[in-house]
């Protein structure tokens, strides 16, 4: 049975009264601009006149190719292979060595760009030398297809020709360079009933949506008029009422299994000093994990603690100190590179500083920590550039190997894991080492959540004075929680995505 036509028009509301001269637009943003409401308004008074019988809607898929990561970098600065080729031009035949370094670029983007530009026959590789080929006018400065499609996105997937799906297939096997987008598009279509009303005079009359104070003081204001009507049958929006971010619902549990286990929190700055992110830990200050790729530092410098850590510290490197049995890392300790700033890497840093301030008549002690770190990662579905960390030392002259398993074990069955599993490994600072791994249901493999071991005593006697044995671990905390919330992408952790936070249960471990 069709609707009342009158009783109908009576229950506009202001919002859809608005947005009906434009329904035949069939496009959500076109309404939203035209109607100067926001697309959440939109959508829900069309879901109104849904309700109404005055249109149907019907919502399909469609994939929206836009950039990644690296491609917005690359649309920024140019391809990696456009900087090497800018740098032959000019050269004209380079060593390997001498390219990579001139260029600036990573090992990754180095390897890459050979790759791409051997494809083009526009260099060739003779006894360990690149000699360009390239016509200089033609090949050098002409937009190569990829720097086109680059520029050209978004772009629908469904609209590329085939010279740009060719190009779109060489891009996607490039990391993070593409991404594709889905999205939702709602089509609107006008029942009869729905023309009836577009044709009716009585659409934009105006109509008391509340009673007011000043209505009720004035006769003027109401006598006569109509009131909107409502009906009370139709569906309304969900209540959302409001509560703790998941991650920080997970991380107060996580701190209430440590203290339940009898461990006091640490805290410290995210800011920190390369002292005691690395030497403290007795990392060398030539390790990869110090570089440009996998720390971000910040431009300046910051103080060191007092003397005697310190010297103790630059004699564990050197190897020459009086107290420790050990060689060393065999270099001369620089100073200067222990004051750099960095953010912190690693909650570790806690740990280092908790040792250096704790007095031996308070021993035996437990200690944990649940903070951020950062590292220069490439994005992926279990990387991330910023993640929560979970770190904890257990200082105990009685403590050894099967006592670590067995904290680690006891928290992450807390957590929900049942499945857990240690193997042997090398960090600069434990021995013995190992790395924890837990097993994803969803994905049927092993993930790796970080390292354990007992600190060695290039670490614990520079910071404590004596070698007592110092159980230490640190799993990134992000990944424990995936299984549990549902969730296949570490990147979801932190998009604020309204619908999915509102949907998000709550942690009831």
């Amino acid at each position: 049975m069709e609707p009342n036509l009158e009783k109908t028009l009576e229950s506009l509301s202001p919002n859809e009264k608005k947005i009906l001269p434009y329904l035949e637009e069939a496009s959500v943003t076109q309404i939203c601009k035209k109607s100067n409401l926001d697309k959440i308004s939109v959508i829900r008074s069309l879901e109104y006149l849904k309700n109404k019988g005055i249109i149907n809607t019907s919502t399909k898929k469609k994939s929206v190719i836009d950039v990644g990561v690296n491609g917005a970098l690359y649309r920024k600065k140019g391809l990696p292979e456009r900087r090497l080729l800018a740098l032959l031009d000019a050269k004209k035949i380079l060593k390997l060595e001498d390219a990579k370094k001139e260029s600036k670029l990573s090992e990754e983007e180095f390897k890459a760009s050979l790759g791409v530009l051997k494809n083009k026959d526009l260099i060739e590789l003779k006894n360990g030398k690149i000699v360009l080929n390239a016509d200089t006018k033609s090949s050098i400065y002409k937009k190569s297809p990829e720097e086109v499609f680059l520029e050209s996105l978004p772009l629908e997937r469904d609209s590329l020709n085939q010279e740009q799906i060719s190009v779109f297939g060489a891009l996607e096997k490039r990391k993070n360079m593409i991404q594709i987008i889905e999205e939702k598009i709602i089509e609107i279509d006008l029942t009869d009933f729905g023309k009836k009303i577009m044709g009716s005079e009585m659409k934009g009359k105006d109509l008391i949506e509340q009673i007011t104070p000043e209505i009720l003081q004035k006769d003027s204001l109401w006598r006569g008029k109509r009131f909107r009507r409502y009906d009370v049958t139709l569906p309304v929006s969900a209540m959302s009422g409001g509560k703790r971010h998941f991650v920080n619902q997970a991380s107060d549990y996580a701190r209430r299994v440590w203290t339940e286990m009898g461990f006091k929190e640490m805290s410290g700055p995210m800011v920190e000093s390369s002292f005691w992110l690395f030497d403290a830990l007795f990392t060398p200050q030539d390790h990869p994990a110090r570089e440009m790729q996998d720390t971000f530092f910040l431009n300046t410098k910051g103080e060191l603690p007092e003397k005697n850590i310190v010297n103790e510290v630059k004699s564990s490197h050197e190897g020459n100190s009086k107290n420790i049995k050990s060689k060393g890392w065999q270099y001369q300790w620089s100073g200067e590179e222990a004051k750099k700033l960095a953010l912190r890497t690693h909650t570790t840093s806690l740990s280092a500083r908790t040792l250096a301030q704790l007095k031996k008549e308070n021993l035996p002690a437990k200690f944990f920590a649940i903070g951020k770190c950062f590292r220069n990662e490439t994005l992926d579905w279990k990387h991330g550039f910023e993640f929560n960390q979970t770190e904890g030392i257990v200082v105990d002259k009685d403590a050894n190997f099967r006592h670590l398993l067995g904290y680690l074990k006891m928290f992450f069955a807390k957590m929900g894991y049942e499945k857990v599993r240690f193997r042997p490994t090398f960090y600069a600072y434990t021995e013995p080492s190992v790395g924890i791994e837990v097993f994803h249901p969803e994905r049927k493999v092993w993930v790796e959540l970080g390292g354990a071991g007992i600190f060695r005593p290039e670490v614990v006697i520079p910071l404590l004075g004596e070698n007592i044995p110092v159980l230490a671990w640190g799993p990134g905390f992000d990944r424990i929680l995936m299984d549990y919330f549902e969730i296949k992408d570490l990147r979801e952790l932190y998009k604020n995505d309204l619908t999915q936070l509102r949907k998000m249960k709550f942690w009831m471990k």
